[in-house]
């Protein structure tokens, strides 16, 4: 390695695009790739999972680029496989800092997409877009998408006053509702008090207004009748050119007191108007699997006298049945004597178990209709003059859910997708014990001792955490049938995604290019492909044995096991929700990116909607500071950066211009001025280290701190190309290189105002085993290459080189050893970076002895076998000695040392 030339990344990209002229861009992905030639700029594109939808309403994906060669003046074309131009509509997500486009979001119409592959090309030829018309207005935003018109008030409790086609409204007076509750369930029952909230827009903006996508964004709270305002939320509603539906990305933040207020209900309703006969109207729910249940209002089956096969045959499809005069005269003259069923409720109140209920109206029982296991989460009301669909995606994975259908045989039917099922007990967001006495420092770390949670009075309210949950409306000519709802429970369920394959990313260098690819096929490679998959198959495992699922856990893993009771530790302080501890969304993130699946991107996305929303506080005296690992996703007093941090978010926005995620990352670019008010040392340390009476400078730790932080300000330098900004970002880098022992010093006052630190005083080389793995190694590796600041980049290497350094070694470089420090095979890859960049085959040769020995880790590949019998409630797969942190380490360590060192 010593006499070889040193070859960066950025090199080799550039290297490669040299050699081929453009080629290397062009993905393997499909055998059909000579089509791909017509454009040397031109990336390949596929399917998520690598199947066409059946069913297209629309959707949005992120694309990245080479750094300086898109400009950002240029147009896209996207062609299928066949030649075929499909409309797109293209905006910038990020920029190189040359100027030229880094990531570009992408959107296509409703329209059939049934081709393998397509090709996105920059374009400099202007192209006119012809597709959605907007209007705004100071009452309203009207939305015509071609097939719909949409209008939304500005002001009021409506999101969506009516949705209409032609001169037919198909529904109207969308609005968010909140059910509260002032006792839990259990605690005095006698005397629960309702109060019906709805959602009132005190902010209402047009954010992207375009030919074939267009959003709003709506924010504010939720109002009762006497005028009081609980729960706050943001809604984006996303409109596609010929689309028969509109997507919904609905976001609560709790601002309540947990000890007074129960939320018994969370739902979006409609009111649909109904025009048909009786016995033409339809009710729809999606069962499991294709399974679908269908009724009609009033039904026409198994009655003593039989209406006829053409007639029956009729009702069941969902189409229009013969008029009344020609149905046999001993059904017509006694029609009215059949009931009319018009409310229906499906209610999934654990993940395992579904049923749904009917009766003519309120006032009168229930009958039990139907029972099931997991419903997919869409409904449907209407019939053949018009329906209208709804659906929560992820709807049983985030029980307690609801479907309702109400007065569908009147006039006008209700419906509600409840987020919170109000047929479940009030949501209890009260912490879980009474903090037995912890009212003093020693007695928290005392706690902390024994139990991991780390407790303080106060610190483990619910106030400021949020839940953000994705749905789908539907406005329909007629009756869906049931292929067709089968289809548009697919795209809820499994909304298409079009990605350029990892090689690609790979070469580009996004992401730091910490990844390797089915390129490399040493036995070394395979052994970690092997334990990589084996670990994700088995989480994936788990998730369903020990059923983490439900409306504020669905996402997250759990901390630690427990061997003893064959059982995750749920109950045992800071072992249980994991909270991304050492980067399990980075983990997760970074297979996706070298494998490909699409399982993988499912499983991470789940879990960055989850860390990025419940695991933080968003509003309050916490916010925007994220909660360690406890019991209770929110309950740890670490109020901490690390968890909160953009480097956990940007996959998921870059991959597919998620708003909602944006928002996320940008809540963290003032982050670093909690800590004024939350200091995360202040049990620890004496205030000497970190107090400051100035308001404009805060103490950040070099790690997990100054990570996070510079996380969200290089996201934020990316996606406007904010010059304040980049230069808090250079200074926190220069002033970090210039300390006595850079990263050694492990921490010093920023100025909020300029992001210099302070140059510390103490000559003393320290470190913590936790500073690099909470995303501070990708970001600094991202922003080495990225900047190429020279005292930076020798502070960083100095960091990744001596960190698993002998005593001596530490010794002679530092001044002093660093003393015992843990974690070594996690970082085992900061010393293959150091390795790479100073061609050093000695420092090689000890990464991988690091990782191999395993110490801090994982030392062996994990081996499962099944528990069952008396001493488990249900079957176990059981992994000894895995907790999650462990295994997010080794699988970044894996994939970071061989995507650094190679195979050799």
């Amino acid at each position: 390695m010593k006499n070889k030339p040193k070859i960066s990344r950025r090199s080799f990209v550039k290297a490669s695009s040299a050699l081929t002229g453009g080629a290397y861009l062009l993905s393997p992905m499909m055998a059909n790739a000579h089509f791909f030639q017509r454009n040397d700029d031109s990336i390949q594109l596929g399917w998520l999972g690598k199947e066409a939808p059946k069913h297209n309403q629309g959707f949005t994906w992120g694309t990245c680029w080479p750094k300086g060669k898109v400009k950002r003046e240029l147009g896209f074309d996207l062609v299928s496989s066949d030649r075929e131009d499909i409309p797109v509509q293209s905006w910038p997500l990020a920029y190189w800092p040359d100027g030229s486009l880094k990531w570009t979001g992408h959107a296509v119409p409703a329209t059939a997409l049934t081709h393998t592959a397509f090709q996105l090309s920059p374009t400099s030829k202007t192209k006119s877009l012809q597709g959605m018309k907007v209007e705004e207005s100071d009452k309203a935003i009207k939305i015509d998408t071609g097939d719909l018109l949409y209008t939304i008030p500005k002001s009021g409790n409506q999101i969506i006053s009516s949705i209409q086609k032609g001169a037919k409204t198909l529904a109207k007076n969308g609005r968010l509702v909140v059910l509260h509750q002032n006792v839990s369930d259990e605690d005095a029952a006698d005397q629960i008090k309702k109060t019906n909230f709805q959602g009132n827009i005190s902010k209402i903006s047009l954010e992207q207004k375009g030919a074939l996508r267009s959003v709003v964004k709506i924010e504010g709270s939720h109002r009762s009748d006497s005028g009081k305002d609980f729960i706050s939320y943001v809604v984006r509603l996303y409109f596609y050119h010929q689309a028969a539906s509109f997507k919904m990305v609905h976001t609560i933040i709790f601002d309540g007191e947990e000890e007074t207020d129960f939320i018994k209900g969370i739902g979006v309703k409609f009111d649909v108007p109904m025009q048909d006969e009786l016995h033409d109207r339809h009710i729809r729910f999606a069962g499991q699997d294709d399974g679908i249940f269908s009724e009609a209002v009033r039904g026409l089956t198994g009655l003593r006298r039989d209406p006829g096969k053409v007639i029956i045959g009729a009702q069941l499809a969902g189409e229009k049945t013969p008029p009344i005069s020609e149905f046999p005269a001993n059904v017509s003259k006694n029609i009215n004597y059949i009931p009319a069923f018009g409310d229906y409720t499906l209610f999934q109140g654990d993940a395992d178990s579904f049923s749904i209920r009917k009766r003519t109206a309120e006032g009168h029982s229930w009958l039990n209709s139907a029972h099931g296991q997991r419903a997919r989460g869409l409904a449907a009301v209407g019939g053949p003059s018009g329906s209208f669909a709804f659906g929560v995606r992820n709807f049983w994975e985030s029980f307690p859910g609801q479907l309702d259908i109400k007065n569908a045989h009147t006039d006008t039917a209700e419906v509600t997708a409840w987020l919170w099922a109000p047929n479940s007990p009030a949501m209890d967001l009260r912490f879980y014990h009474d903090g037995m006495g912890q009212d003093t420092y020693p007695k928290q770390l005392d706690a902390l001792d024994i139990t991991y949670e780390d407790y303080e009075p106060g610190f483990g309210t619910a106030k400021g955490v949020a839940r953000t949950s994705e749905l789908n409306f539907w406005a329909l000519d007629a009756t869906p049938s049931h292929s067709l709802f089968n289809d548009m429970c697919t795209y809820l369920e499994d909304p298409p995604l079009l990605t350029a394959d990892s090689e690609y990313m790979l070469q580009v260098g996004v992401f730091g290019g910490l990844w390797y690819t089915d390129k490399l096929q040493s036995d070394r490679t395979k052994e970690f492909n092997k334990q990589l998959d084996w670990y994700f198959d088995f989480y994936q495992k788990q998730v369903e044995e020990h059923k983490w699922y439900g409306f504020w856990d669905f996402g997250d893993f759990m901390h630690t096991y427990d061997t003893d009771r064959h059982m995750w530790r749920y109950d045992v302080g800071g072992f249980a929700w994991d909270n991304s501890e050492l980067s399990t969304d980075l983990w997760l993130w970074y297979y996706y990116l070298k494998t490909g699946k699409k399982e993988a991107f499912r499983v991470a996305e789940a879990m960055t909607r989850h860390t990025g929303e419940v695991d933080v506080h968003h509003s309050g005296p916490f916010a925007p500071l994220g909660s360690r690992h406890n019991v209770m996703h929110w309950g740890c007093s670490a109020k901490q950066l690390r968890i909160s941090t953009a480097a956990n978010r940007r996959f998921f926005y870059y991959l597919t211009a998620d708003e909602r995620t944006g928002d996320l990352m940008r809540e963290q670019v003032n982050a670093a001025e909690a800590l004024l008010k939350v200091v995360p040392i202040r049990k620890v340390a004496p205030k000497e280290t970190w107090g400051t009476d100035d308001p404009n400078r805060v103490y950040l730790g070099f790690g997990t701190d100054w990570g996070s932080v510079a996380a969200a300000w290089l996201t934020e330098w990316e996606r406007t190309e904010d010059k304040e900004i980049r230069e808090k970002l250079l200074n926190s880098m220069r002033s970090i290189g210039n300390q006595p022992k850079g990263f050694y010093s492990m921490g010093s006052r920023m100025n909020l105002q300029t992001g210099e630190f302070e140059k510390v005083k103490t000559n003393r080389a320290s470190a913590s085993h936790l500073s690099a793995v909470f995303g501070l190694t990708e970001i600094a590796i991202e922003l080495y290459e990225l900047v190429d600041m020279k005292s930076f980049n020798k502070a960083w290497l100095q960091y990744c080189e001596m960190y698993n350094a002998s005593p001596e070694e530490q010794e002679k470089i530092l001044g002093n050893s660093l003393g015992k420090l843990n974690l070594a095979q996690g970082h085992a890859r900061l010393t293959a970076f150091a390795a790479r960049e100073k061609s050093d085959p000695r420092l090689a040769k000890r990464a991988w002895e690091e990782f191999y020995e395993g110490s801090g880790g994982i030392r062996r590949h994990g081996e499962a076998k099944e528990i069952s019998g008396p001493e488990v409630l249900t079957p176990r797969t059981e992994a000894r000695g895995v907790s999650t942190n462990a295994t997010a380490q080794w699988g970044l360590a894996a994939m970071h040392c061989l995507a650094i060192l190679g195979e050799k």
